[in-house]
């Protein structure tokens, strides 16, 4: 065509070519499926891990409830709160009123010591945080 002369391949390099590919798919092929054996591990893991984490959470919280003396309806607007649920819809889930909603959450932030919702949060968080594990905060006064 171009006027360049190329040999043809001998049969036995084609073959040997032919091999080599299919030995590199085979092992793209286990390697791929190592890859995934390895990924769907690391994933149970992490579930694991956030599984944990919830139960975690869960008992801090009850620690810092039961250390601050919080009464059952305190509990559950707190638990509401760290949520991020407003007043308004803590008070219709409770069926009170958005005031008695208001003075148990301003009961719950002296109890625990600390100015509104960011900062109740953020006790909770830092906790989790810890390597030693929960510690535990004086009680306003």
């Amino acid at each position: 065509m171009v006027g360049i002369y190329v040999r043809p391949l001998s049969w036995e390099l084609r073959e040997l070519m032919e091999v080599g590919a299919a030995l590199g798919l085979v092992i793209g092929l286990v390697l791929g499926a190592m890859m995934l054996v390895w990924t769907l591990r690391e994933r149970d893991v992490a579930q694991e891990r956030l599984r944990r984490a919830s139960g975690a959470f869960m008992d801090v919280l009850q620690e810092r409830f039961a250390e601050w003396n919080l009464t059952p309806a305190e509990r559950d607007v707190a638990l509401f709160a760290i949520k991020g649920m407003s007043t308004a819809e803590i008070a219709v889930l409770r069926a009170t009123s958005e005031g008695t909603v208001k003075a148990q959450t301003n009961a719950i932030y002296r109890k625990a010591g600390v100015s509104g919702r960011p900062q109740l949060l953020s006790l909770f968080i830092d906790d989790l945080m810890r390597d030693d594990g929960p510690t535990k905060q004086p009680k306003a006064a």
